[in-house]
């Protein structure tokens, strides 16, 4: 199994520095660079091509959640996970909406934050648990539904797929449960995405809430 590579950009160079000590105590991480504001973030993103990002949200310069489709076109295979002590409801949106995968604040646990990373290296939008309702409400009341007729284009295994979102399973976890291929499951994933018009899985399972999907 290939490490997860990741970059860290934060202008706290304590903070970096604590992150990186954390994720060299473990073989399966390796730090491939740092970075002091998002400038210079995703010219090293572009050059060093992470797995992951851990970017801070409010930085000299550009700011985070601007910063984030940037580093998505430096490195078209990171995921950016933001990293942050802001609990504001339009900051969390505002991220997840500009592209990135997750939104995790920075008291997180160690092992949630390591396995926040590993999730996100998979492709799964992770979230801390404190934002999640803030998430919901935000996305509820600033979201327009699909039109009916969008949801009617999902097949029935997307719309199985879809209430496994809705109790925040990963694609490994659908996968095992449903018996099939891991790829396949992120395969069905993106389909849902395009046939309803949302951004990521996140707001695919505020949509299933809202609709009443639930899986078994």
């Amino acid at each position: 199994m290939s490490e997860i590579r990741v970059l860290l950009v934060d202008d706290h160079t304590l903070f970096r520095s604590g992150v990186n000590v954390l994720l060299q105590k473990h073989s399966e991480f390796e730090v491939v660079g740092e970075a002091a504001d998002s400038l210079q973030g995703v010219q090293r993103a572009a050059d060093l091509q992470p797995d992951v990002v851990l970017l801070d949200l409010h930085m000299p310069g550009i700011s985070g959640k601007d910063a984030v489709k940037q580093f998505l076109e430096a490195a078209l295979q990171a995921n950016i996970v933001m990293l942050t002590v802001s609990e504001n409801a339009d900051d969390l949106i505002n991220s997840l909406r500009a592209g990135a995968s997750g939104y995790l604040l920075k008291n997180i646990e160690t092992e949630t934050l390591l396995d926040s990373i590993r999730r996100a290296a998979d492709g799964d939008s992770v979230v801390s648990a404190q934002m999640t309702g803030k998430l919901v409400r935000g996305l509820q009341s600033t979201r327009e539904a699909p039109p009916e007729q969008e949801k009617d284009t999902l097949s029935p295994r997307e719309r199985e797929i879809l209430a496994h979102l809705t109790k925040g399973h990963s694609n490994k976890q659908i996968a095992r449960n449903l018996d099939v291929a891991e790829s396949t499951v992120k395969i069905h994933v993106q389909h849902i995405l395009r046939k309803l018009n949302l951004s990521s899985r996140v707001q695919a399972a505020v949509y299933a809430i809202e609709q009443g999907f639930s899986s078994s």
